[in-house]
């Protein structure tokens, strides 16, 4: 599975729409080497650690959730198109730089 295949791409009102105002508070065991990535990353989108991990347990669940939806005969169709193919996450990126230009 190519990592295009895996993509999937919801806006960020959706995904804020559908968290909760209830907070709880989590704490997680994680590598002293991705924590310190985690807080430069964080420093970088000034957004934190919290929020990143939210936003992300967020798009886990969407993704579970359109999962469970009936596709149309024509994405159905599509599904698989890309199978096999050679597209790095780079050579995307800057399809998606060069179109915006």
């Amino acid at each position: 599975m190519t990592f295009l295949s895996r993509c999937r791409i919801f806006p960020v009102e959706t995904i804020r729409q559908r968290m909760t105002a209830m907070q709880t508070k989590l704490t997680l065991r994680v590598d002293e080497k991705l924590v310190r990535k985690a807080r430069r990353y964080s420093k970088r989108s000034g957004k934190s650690i919290s929020r990143l991990v939210a936003d992300y347990l967020t798009l886990i669940n969407a993704g579970e959730e359109m999962d469970e939806r009936e596709l149309t005969p024509r994405v159905r169709s599509l599904l698989g198109a890309l199978a096999g193919g050679k597209v790095a996450e780079e050579d995307y990126r800057r399809h998606l730089e060069e179109k915006q230009r």
